[in-house]
């Protein structure tokens, strides 16, 4: 009952989390490559050289920039959404198309006891047992009908009321910022405060539903491969033979499965840390001054919240970073 309560609480604060994110990348500028996943918070794409694009060595792994969006900030990997999460585990190769596909953050509240009436699970009443290696199912035969495998949802009661939990932290974000909101500068005083609130709440969401699927995470089993960023909430991984990554022709397309962290599940994509938006690009000569940090909180500190203590010396802001023209006086 427990985790019940926290899957919800994730969920919403996914939800609170997008739609925050959705107005502040209107007022702070996101930029990302055209040939690599970098990101970059600012008004001026960075000089470090880390493009691992095509052709990328043509340009000195120089960064070809444009604008971003909410997508380029925070991605969410998805999987496979499992039915029946203990009866049959794994989705096939021939199931590949008829199986959906959840961002894997959803699917793990989903197991937790999150109903989602699009996403139909079987819950069961009674204890599973694992005999020699085959799963014991004491469940009736009356309850595996038809009827329960396409699981409609209007029958079947669920533990918390969340209907209206889910809504209202979406609606006060909507409520914060209105569509008259445009580039920093021009901000009245009344916005930036407005801006202010909601980048702390937006923040407040990311932790709250890093938090949660932590916690969750320890109870339910989550998979990736060890060679690329495919993931799987469940107990094992499934069989698909679409693992692109290095040899995986000896695995015949299969995925190696390990256990997966919070990142596999919830991808921060660090970025480079700028003190000033309007400032100049960072430069490659002194990358090693400069700090990093989840584009979320990069995004969130910029439009006025706090910078949180655990990411204060991950952004080096105990540093004081040379200037361009002294890159040949430090050591």
């Amino acid at each position: 009952m427990q985790l019940v309560e926290v899957a919800h609480r994730v969920y919403r604060a996914r939800g609170c989390l997008l739609s925050g994110l959705s107005q502040l990348v209107r007022v702070i500028p996101v930029m990302r490559c055209e040939l690599c996943n970098e990101v970059h918070i600012g008004y001026v794409g960075h000089e470090i050289r880390t493009c691992t694009g095509p052709n990328s060595w043509l340009r000195s792994a120089t960064h070809v920039w444009r604008k971003g969006g909410v997508r380029d900030v925070f991605r969410f990997p998805k999987c496979f959404h499992l039915y029946d999460r203990v009866g049959k585990p794994r989705v096939g190769h021939d199931e590949r198309f008829s199986v959906p596909r959840v961002p894997a953050i959803v699917e793990l509240c989903i197991q937790a006891g999150l109903d989602l009436e699009k996403y139909p699970t079987k819950r069961r009443t009674k204890p599973v047992y694992c005999i020699e290696g085959r799963i014991a199912d004491f469940e009736s035969v009356a309850e595996e009908n038809e009827s329960e495998r396409k699981c409609s949802f209007e029958n079947v009661t669920p533990l918390i009321d969340s209907s209206s939990m889910l809504m209202e932290p979406v609606e006060k974000i909507q409520n914060l910022v209105e569509n008259r909101i445009s580039h920093m500068d021009q901000l009245s005083e009344d916005e930036r405060n407005k801006l202010r609130d909601l980048s702390k709440l937006t923040l407040d969401s990311w932790f709250e539903m890093t938090s949660g699927a932590k916690k969750i995470m320890e109870k339910y089993v989550v998979n990736t491969c060890g060679y690329c960023p495919e993931v799987q909430v469940g107990p094992k991984g499934h069989k698909l033979r679409m693992c692109k990554a290095s040899k995986h022709q000896s695995r015949n397309g299969l995925h190696a499965w390990q256990q997966a962290t919070l990142d596999d599940i919830v991808d921060p994509n660090y970025v480079w840390h700028v003190e000033d938006l309007n400032g100049p690009a960072l430069n490659n000569n002194l990358k090693r001054y400069y700090g990093k940090a989840p584009a979320v909180v990069e995004l969130c500190v910029h439009a006025g919240a706090p910078v949180p203590d655990q990411y204060r010396s991950m952004m080096r802001l105990d540093v004081v970073s040379p200037e361009r023209d002294e890159v040949d006086l430090v050591a």
